[in-house]
């Protein structure tokens, strides 16, 4: 038996058969391209800024671990954030570390993970990481809204340990029905995790609910605020299940100068929320150019991207096209279903969105 050979029988008899069927997390390459197609915050610290970050720098400690549980940062996130009284935060290494550690905390055989679909993929990924069932329920197929009656016929019949609601959701952008929501949240005897990773740029939050309902956990991001290349997501809720949670959790998981740098920026959150403020208002001129060109749908959104459909079977050749105008978005028709036809286009500073709807004029 070659090399080749043996290392197939090993992964035949050794890894998972639902992990082989998995394909990794894609990430194209994007150097030297316009990249509008991760939701990312366009723009960079202020010099200013960065030069008073750097003289924190110099001072930390990096030959010693990091606080294990990020108490100062902690502390930070509960004063700006606005977290309400007596309720608990975790950190985690980006939010997927988050829903790794809220799966890995109630997997066992036969439970289930539900979620809207399209939804972020991650919720389906991670669920096959832990041997879980993975339960997707459609959105309307006209405006991507909840289909309320099915989401609670399906938690009635399946009784899912989980419930991942993006609020707004990835990748369709749009707030769902706040109500709807709460019927969920008062239907479910499992735990509902509001995803709230846009909440920068939404006109909705229901990290002021927490405590209301025992089962409620609201879990957002530093990415799009601005700070994606830290990994850092922190989850809120009752603080005796962030206790559980917790022993999962590995240690160290915060780096010195992820807790550092986070810490040093929510002290300066004015300049992050005027950033989120300008992508807001580029948001609402990015949807009125997208509305001038031949889309069947641009869709509204309270997100830090817009969805538009094209019309059928040109996703692929717009997408293509902006390549090759040295523009990279996401292509989302590969994933057929509800997102047949569809793009994604993050918004970009206003340079960036005046090339890319002159671009898109260009392959109309």
């Amino acid at each position: 038996m070659n090399d080749v050979e043996s290392t197939k029988a090993l992964i035949s008899r050794w890894i998972r058969p639902e992990i082989q069927a998995l394909s990794a997390y894609h990430v194209p390459p994007s150097a030297g391209l316009i990249k509008l197609d991760a939701m990312e915050n366009p723009y960079t610290w202020p010099e200013e800024l960065i030069e008073a970050w750097l003289v924190n720098l110099r001072t930390t400690a990096v030959n010693r671990y990091p606080d294990p549980a990020g108490s100062e940062l902690v502390a930070r996130i509960r004063d700006v954030m606005r977290i309400p009284a007596g309720q608990g935060i975790m950190l985690g290494n980006g939010s997927d570390e988050l829903i790794q550690v809220l799966a890995m905390s109630v997997a066992e055989e036969g439970r289930c993970i539900m979620a809207p679909e399209p939804g972020f993929v991650m919720y389906q990924m991670i669920a096959r990481f832990t041997g879980m069932d993975y339960l997707g329920v459609p959105l309307r197929a006209e405006d991507f809204s909840l289909d309320i009656e099915a989401m609670l016929s399906a938690i009635e019949a399946r009784q899912p340990a989980l419930v991942f609601l993006a609020y707004p959701n990835n990748p369709t952008g749009n707030l769902w029905n706040r109500q709807e929501i709460e019927r969920i949240v008062q239907a479910s005897s499992g735990l509902v995790v509001i995803d709230e990773a846009y909440s920068p740029f939404a006109s909705d939050s229901f990290m002021q609910d927490l405590g209301r309902y025992p089962n409620l956990l609201v879990m957002r991001t530093f990415s799009k605020l601005g700070l994606a290349g830290l990994r850092l997501g922190y989850l809120c809720g009752d603080e005796a299940l962030l206790v559980q949670f917790d022993k999962i959790r590995l240690p160290y998981n915060i780096n010195t100068l992820t807790q550092v740098t986070a810490d040093f920026a929510l002290s300066h959150i004015e300049v992050f929320e005027q950033q989120a403020a300008q992508i807001r208002a580029s948001r609402s001129a990015l949807v009125e150019g997208l509305r001038a060109l031949p889309f069947t749908r641009v869709f509204p959104s309270e997100a830090n991207f817009v969805l538009v459909r094209t019309q059928a079977g040109q996703a692929g050749r717009i997408h293509q096209g902006l390549l090759e105008q040295g523009i990279l978005i996401k292509n989302l028709s590969a994933a057929g279903g509800l997102l047949q036809d569809c793009l994604r286009l993050t918004v970009g500073t206003e340079e960036e969105n005046a090339r890319l709807l002159s671009a898109l004029t260009s392959l109309a």
